[in-house]
């Protein structure tokens, strides 16, 4: 294992300098920083040069096709859209590297501690605006010239993010041993929430909006790690904002933020009780989906990628799943199947 770690690592900084070589960074005396990376196989440095100036490579696994990578794709997408994403400064594709626009270490998670809480909560606000936004532009710029309105959240999709969350938190991660019996029934209550979810009218979506994916630069928001962009509930991107496994936002908080959400505009009236209360329902539907999803993302990482780092936000993620399993009767079947597996949802 150290060996394939150790040979993974030569290859990578290898075709890092390379690139510095073929495109001159090399010769202005480039430091090269590697930076935490994320639930992916990129691999990000950030390349400081004399001048002071610096930039961002992404290395991923293999050698692309620029025109067909999906992160140059969906950046064009949602530059028409007018989001305000990093700038593409170059790319060799032989060595699988973009060179990307440095928007620092500052994110919307580590803002929290860095600003006042009322400029916190405006930075939110306009987290929120951006969603209004991708999902009013995305019905305009509608092409299949862009991937995400070729892929979708559909049955399959949902279906199998839940059975992830079995795999990969339940058993490889907590140890657990579901009879087979069991997993039928857990199988039986994922049903009616996957049909429910797939047959929303489907919007743009980010994929991954969440406050380690917003990153504040000269005093401006930007959206990062867009590239798995797809069509989905209008719920989605909003619940991964606001149920973040990485942030915790109080509940008059949430409800502000859906509010603002739903009347964005100054003057805009507010949506009547019933339509907001049911999207309010719909907006619980998903989260539970979506953290669910999470926590077999966390539990891969950990179990099969030997990554640690995300073990931390297991427990905020397991109280926003508890909070919906309680919250409505509907899930009470479920509530009691998991409970057997994972005794915080006790």
């Amino acid at each position: 294992m150290t060996r394939d770690t150790s040979s993974k690592d030569d290859d990578a900084r290898h075709r890092v300098d390379r690139f510095l070589d073929r495109s001159g960074l090399a010769t202005s005396g480039a430091r090269v920083i590697l930076l935490t990376g994320d639930a992916s196989d990129r691999r990000y440095y950030r390349i400081i040069t004399n001048d002071g100036s610096s930039r961002v490579l992404a290395l991923y696994a293999d050698a692309f096709e620029f025109d067909r990578l999906p992160f140059v794709n969906v950046a064009a997408l949602f530059q028409a859209a007018s989001l305000p994403v990093p700038g593409i400064l170059g790319h060799d594709d032989e060595l699988g590297v973009l060179l990307l626009q440095d928007l620092g270490d500052l994110t919307l998670q580590a803002h929290l501690g860095a600003a006042a809480p009322t400029e916190h909560a405006a930075r939110y606000r306009e987290a929120v605006s951006f969603l209004v936004r991708l999902q009013a532009r995305g019905r305009e710029l509608a092409s299949p010239s862009y991937i995400p309105y070729g892929l979708a959240f559909d049955r399959d999709k949902l279906r199998w993010e839940l059975d992830y969350f079995v795999t990969h938190f339940v058993e490889a991660y907590r140890g657990g041993r579901i009879p087979d019996r069991a997993r039928d029934a857990i199988g039986r209550e994922w049903g009616p929430l996957v049909d429910e979810l797939a047959s929303e009218p489907r919007v743009l979506c980010h994929r991954d909006y969440h406050s380690r994916n917003l990153m504040l630069h000269e005093g401006r928001l930007y959206i990062i790690d867009f590239q798995d962009a797809r069509m989905g509930p209008n719920t989605y991107d909003l619940v991964s904002l606001l149920r973040d496994s990485y942030v915790d936002l109080a509940e008059e908080t949430v409800e502000e933020l859906i509010g603002h959400f739903l009347s964005p505009e100054p003057g805009t009236p507010a949506p009547a009780t019933a339509a907001r209360q049911e999207f309010r329902r719909r907006f619980d539907v998903m989260a539970l989906q979506r953290n669910l999803k999470a926590l077999g993302t966390f539990g891969f990482q950990a179990a099969v990628r030997n990554n640690p780092s995300y073990i931390q936000y297991i427990p905020r993620t397991l109280r926003h799943v508890r909070a919906n399993l309680l919250r409505h009767e509907r899930f009470a079947r479920l509530h009691e199947l998991l409970s057997v597996h994972i005794e915080e949802l006790r």
